[in-house]
């Protein structure tokens, strides 16, 4: 398995951004596809991205398309989300999540099988 951590969350301003990251270790990072997860208060966890192991390929969630970026860094074993455009409803938990394989960006909890302890990303108004 790979075992995940989540940093860069705080409290940002309405319209701010915010470059959060994912670092992975245990095994080869790139044998995974990733994805990014969130859950705002009172709501289940819903998928917000997702990129292929080599990084090739990323999905988006249509609520975050157009503001958000996800990249990794294979060399480093980091993933980065980076979010702009921040608005009060993205304010949640947000966490990453290893893929059974280095295709496997899906968007329902059941596809991951290892999951970092979230970050919490607070934008006021």
């Amino acid at each position: 398995q790979v075992q995940l951590v989540e940093s860069g969350g705080g409290l940002v301003q309405a319209g701010g951004s915010l470059r959060l990251s994912c670092a992975a270790s245990g095994r080869a990072f790139s044998i995974f596809a990733m994805g990014w997860f969130r859950r705002a208060p009172g709501k289940e966890r819903e998928f917000v991205a997702g990129i292929t192991g080599s990084g090739g390929r990323s999905y988006y969630a249509d609520s975050v398309r157009g503001r958000l970026t996800i990249s990794r860094d294979n060399a480093k074993n980091t993933l980065y989300p980076q979010m702009n455009t921040l608005n009060p409803e993205d304010t949640a938990v947000y966490y990453c999540a290893a893929g059974n394989g280095p295709f496997a960006v899906g968007r329902t909890e059941s596809e991951y099988v290892s999951w970092g302890q979230g970050t919490q990303v607070t934008v006021s108004s």
